[in-house]
C-alpha cells in the first residue's frame, strides 16, 4: 500500500532516554523538561550505570555528562559502541557539560556524538538536538492542505507554490553535501526554506528545518545524524509533491 502523501512521515511513538550525571539537581531538571516534551527519560547517577543500563535496555539517545564518577561520557560511549551485543549499541548520544571549548567540542563530536549541550542547559537547544537527530514524532503531516490554502488563499495559487517548492528541494537536496562544510550557509538556507514551507504547508519539513537550524547553530558544525535525519525528511517531501502533481 503506497502512503498517503499528506499523512505524517511515520507513525507518533514513546522515545526512550537516559540521563546520566552525577548531580541530582541537574537530573531532576532535565528529566522533568523532557518528560514535559513527551520523552520517557531514566536516569543513571554515574558512568558505569549508564554503560550497564545502555547495554540492558534500548533507548534512543543517551544524554551523557562528561565528568562523571567511573566514566564520562567519552568513556561510556566507547564502551557501548563496542558490544555488537548491547541493547543501545547505536542509540543518539549526546553529550553535557559545564565547560565546552573548542577542543572539547571537536573531539566529542569526533567521537560520534550528535550534540554538545553546555550546561545549565537550555530546554531549546535540548529538545531541538533531540529532535534534529531522532527525527520529529508528533503525527505532524506531511503536506497540510488546509494550512497552506490558509496562508495562501485559493487552491492554485498553492498549488504553484508547491512546484516552486519541489523544484528548491530538487536543488538543496543536490547541495546537501557541499553545506555540511559551510553551516553558516545551511542555517540561510534553511531560514529561506521554513518560509516557502510555511506557504505551502509542508509542516513536517518545516518543523525539521527549525529544529535543524537550533542544533547548527548550537553544535556549530552539520552533525551526520541531523543532516540525514534532515534528508529523509526532504525526501518524503518531495515524495508527496509529486504524488499531488
Amino acid at each position: 500500500m503506497s502512503q498517503d502523501p499528506h499523512g505524517p512521515l511515520r507513525p507518533s511513538g514513546e522515545r526512550h532516554l537516559l540521563v546520566a550525571d552525577d548531580d541530582p539537581s541537574t537530573r531532576q531538571f532535565l528529566a522533568g523538561a523532557l518528560a514535559a516534551h513527551g520523552y520517557i527519560v531514566a536516569l543513571a547517577q554515574d558512568g558505569t550505570e549508564a554503560l550497564e543500563m545502555a547495554q540492558s535496555r534500548r533507548f534512543d539517545a543517551l544524554l551523557l555528562d562528561c565528568r562523571m564518577p567511573r566514566a564520562g561520557a567519552m568513556e561510556v560511549l566507547k564502551a557501548l559502541r563496542a558490544d555488537p551485543a548491547a541493547a543501545s549499541n547505536a542509540a543518539t548520544a549526546l553529550a553535557t557539560s559545564a565547560e565546552v571549548p573548542a577542543p572539547l567540542r571537536a573531539s566529542l563530536l569526533s567521537a560520534g556524538f550528535a550534540g554538545v549541550i553546555e550546561k545549565p542547559c537550555r530546554v531549546a537547544s535540548l529538545v531541538d538536538a533531540l529532535a534534529a537527530t531522532l527525527g520529529l514524532d508528533d503525527g505532524t503531516r506531511i503536506l497540510d492542505d488546509a494550512a497552506g490554502l490558509t496562508a495562501t488563499g485559493d487552491p492554485h495559487t498553492m498549488q504553484a507554490l508547491r512546484q516552486l517548492l519541489r523544484a528548491e528541494l530538487v536543488d538543496l537536496s543536490g547541495a546537501l553535501g557541499s553545506l555540511v562544510d559551510d553551516p553558516a550557509e545551511l542555517v540561510e538556507r534553511l531560514h529561506r526554506l521554513r518560509s516557502a514551507c510555511g506557504f505551502c504547508g509542508a509542516a513536517r519539513l518545516g518543523a525539521q528545518a527549525k529544529v535543524l537550524q537550533g542544533h547548527v547553530r548550537e553544535t556549530r558544525i552539520v552533525v551526520p545524524d541531523a543532516l540525514a535525519r534532515f534528508r529523509a525528511e526532504l525526501d518524503a517531501t518531495l515524495a508527496a509533491l509529486s504524488a499531488t502533481g
